[in-house]
């Protein structure tokens, strides 16, 4: 990247992005104090985390536009870890955690994403929308907010979606929260607000070291935590970032992705943040509300401090219902209608894959387990597609001594039964030609397969050849062979195919 894109990705849209992180920032707050509660840990601890991450990012991330703050799906890794041995080590485990990403970054482990299926992808949206919405009936529940919450969500929803046809200059998330809390003030009307879901802090965060032994004793209790937060993070980030890519038509860099999120996250840990990754949600809303650069992440992590600390007051009065609305628009937007319509259409295994991370993610409230199901899935079908391509036809020669047999396709663990049962072992023949110019040998499976053919014709006393072997095919047939299956294939004659 050169430094004239990168000054772009910072001043190409200020009017835009400086909106829309504003909106951002005041959806932040309520969120990163729920986070903070899952993980049982104070409210400043989420919104420090929000703040930081989400500064860290705008300057070291990869994909500019994307929200990244404190999470729920890092928050609820590390419930375990706070109840028992307390908040010191859940700020060391953050910080283990951006280490570790940050490696990931420079090993260049972003390549993963292309392992993810469009219908893997569908799904992560869909659950996401889903989970997003569910996340609001507390807000909505008729025993714990008066009817009075109903009448405001519904003229929140009605100035988001009917203020662009008035004017799309200001974001009408913005509006909805400005009139919203108007009124809720103008009235004096008894409806929840932020300032119920915590205590929002009124100082500025100051660098600390967690106090910890640095022994192997502690490593040993916050590595298990690390791993699983990182491997989470990055892998909701990545995920995040390919919606994004896709809602601007823009392409970012995964690997940068990667160490930017750890940055963000090891500083996080020194400033008593808990860690976090990427949000669909927040980054849905930046998008939609025209924010495009990185100054838009920026904005939403300092003015959330900003609002926090010097306008706590203020803040905590706005009320839920503005936010419940601007969240139950993400969760429309973010979810993909068509896709239903699609699962007549689809063939059968990518609805499967789709229907299954959508089930799996809203049943665990675990977005990883999700999409690691999805993937799984994604990757048997395709096994078992490829293996139905795979075919074995024979010839006898008219003197009825010679038999040639021509494997055609994909030569691995999921065909080795058609492989093997396509012989005749009790033919009473001299000689066999196995011809795999039209095939490729992937695995142990498929050479432990060839071993056993030629092992029993030539115990037959029948001489085998094998001709057509590509070069990698030959070559992973020589080691394996040599090595794992004491010459069983010794005096076979193979010939490899000419490049």
């Amino acid at each position: 990247m050169t430094l004239t894109e990168y000054k772009h990705q910072w001043f190409g849209n200020i009017k835009g992005d400086l909106l829309s992180g504003l909106v951002v920032a005041l959806a932040l707050i309520p969120e990163a104090i729920a986070f903070s509660l899952i993980a049982g840990v104070d409210p400043k601890v989420g919104l420090y985390a929000s703040f930081s991450i989400a500064v860290i990012t705008a300057f070291a991330g990869g994909r500019p536009g994307m929200i990244s703050a404190a999470t729920a799906a890092t928050a609820v890794l590390m419930v375990t870890l706070v109840k028992e041995h307390g908040l010191e080590y859940l700020l060391a485990a953050t910080i283990l955690a951006g280490l570790l990403q940050i490696g990931a970054g420079f090993m260049r482990l972003g390549f993963v994403m292309r392992f993810v299926s469009k219908s893997v992808m569908t799904g992560f949206v869909n659950a996401l929308a889903v989970l997003i919405f569910l996340a609001q009936i507390p807000e909505l529940d008729p025993r714990l907010v008066p009817s009075l919450t109903y009448v405001l969500v519904a003229l929140g929803l009605a100035i988001i979606y009917l203020f662009p046809y008035v004017t799309r200059a200001i974001p009408s998330p913005l509006v909805t929260i400005v009139v919203l809390t108007v009124i809720s003030l103008a009235f004096s009307l008894d409806v929840r607000s932020v300032g119920d879901m915590g205590q929002l802090p009124d100082t500025l965060p100051v660098f600390l070291i967690p106090d910890i032994p640095l022994n192997f004793a502690t490593l040993q209790i916050i590595w298990p935590y690390s791993v699983a937060v990182a491997v989470v993070g990055l892998l909701e980030s990545l995920m995040t970032q390919t919606i994004v890519d896709e809602e601007t038509d823009t392409r970012s860099n995964r690997d940068q992705e990667c160490i930017g999120q750890g940055l963000a996250n090891t500083f996080t840990g020194f400033i008593g943040g808990m860690a976090g990754c990427a949000m669909i949600g927040q980054s849905v809303i930046n998008v939609k509300s025209g924010g495009r650069g990185r100054l838009s992440t920026f904005v939403a992590g300092v003015m959330l401090l900003v609002f926090c600390v010097g306008l706590g007051d203020l803040v905590a009065r706005i009320p839920m219902a503005a936010l419940v609305a601007i969240m139950i628009m993400v969760s429309i937007g973010t979810f993909s209608w068509g896709s239903i319509a699609a699962l007549r259409q689809h063939p059968t295994s990518s609805s499967v894959v789709m229907v299954a991370t959508v089930a799996v993610v809203i049943y665990t409230h675990n977005l990883a387990l999700g999409v690691g199901v999805g993937v799984l899935l994604s990757g048997l079908f395709f096994a078992w597609k490829i293996a139905q391509l795979f075919e074995i036809t024979s010839t006898l020669s008219p003197d009825g001594r010679r038999r040639r047999y021509v494997v055609e396709g994909q030569f691995f663990f999921v065909s080795v039964n058609d492989f093997t049962d396509a012989f005749d072992f009790k033919e009473n023949i001299e000689r066999v030609t196995v011809d795999i110019s039209k095939s490729h040998i992937w695995d142990i499976s498929s050479v432990a397969a060839l071993d056993s053919v030629i092992s029993k014709f030539r115990r037959q006393g029948v001489e085998v050849e094998v001709i057509g072997l590509n070069r990698a095919s030959a070559t992973l047939v020589d080691h394996i062979s040599l090595h794992d299956h004491g010459g069983a294939i010794e005096g076979t004659v193979f010939a490899v195919a000419k490049p």
